[in-house]
């Protein structure tokens, strides 16, 4: 009796020496898989981010810093005459609603005198006049129609490329689109930063200052705001 349970449990051990290997060699597969897929998310999205988050980190710097970047702003004006037929146009065809488009054809006379491109754009109107304000990153523009005479004056400034891209930096006057660009390019940071932390918890164990050195990220903006932020 006391043989075969002997020889029960040395038939047993080679078995179980066996499947603890697979059971390790499964494990390390299934982790190099995630390290591999963590890897391939983290260089995409910094490849994709990369050139915007250049932009962003710079202008980040000349924003925080305004005075060192200050520049005198280029103003161009100038004044016009609005075809009659344009004139009465505008006259007949006036809206109801105080915020609408210019025709067509003012638009397009408008462009081809001094290079703003109206489309889309809703003008101000009222008894007097027409306004266009013009806002756009980096610079400002105006355009205004006397009524009935169709006497046409207009402001356009530009304060130079860094003010440009500190608007892109804030979406100032860029529209919708680039808001859509931020928000995506948003995400894209997140999936950066949240990969390479993945990343880095799975390096850890090798590189004990890991840890010391993401919770300094943590620490040291919170001292400095308890500090020296009121």
């Amino acid at each position: 009796m006391s043989s075969s349970l002997s020889t029960g449990v040395a038939q047993a051990a080679p078995s179980q020496q066996r499947t603890t290997p697979s059971i390790d060699k499964a494990k390390k597969k299934s982790q190099a898989a995630y390290l591999k897929t963590l890897h391939l998310w983290h260089w995409v999205s910094s490849a994709i981010s990369l050139v915007a988050l250049l932009m962003f980190s710079v202008t980040g710097v000349t924003l925080n810093n305004a005075g060192w970047f200050e520049a005198k702003p280029r103003v161009q004006s100038g004044q016009g005459q609005l075809p009659e037929p344009l004139v009465q146009e505008l006259l007949k065809h006036k809206p109801a609603q105080r915020r609408a488009e210019l025709p067509a054809a003012s638009r397009q006379w408008v462009r081809e005198q001094w290079g703003f491109k109206l489309d889309g754009l809703a003008a101000e109107w009222s008894a007097d006049e027409v306004y266009l304000p013009m806002p756009r990153p980096g610079g400002d523009a105006w355009l205004r129609i006397a009524l009935p005479d169709g006497a046409v004056e207009f402001e356009r400034s530009d304060r130079g490329a860094i003010a440009y891209l500190n608007d892109l930096h804030k979406g100032r006057h860029t529209g919708p689109v680039w808001s859509w660009f931020i928000d995506l390019f948003g995400l894209a940071c997140l999936v950066f930063a949240i990969t390479g932390l993945l990343i880095l918890k799975m390096h850890a164990v090798k590189r004990r200052s890991v840890w010391p050195l993401v919770a300094a990220g943590l620490v040291l903006p919170t001292l400095l705001l308890m500090v020296f932020v009121h």
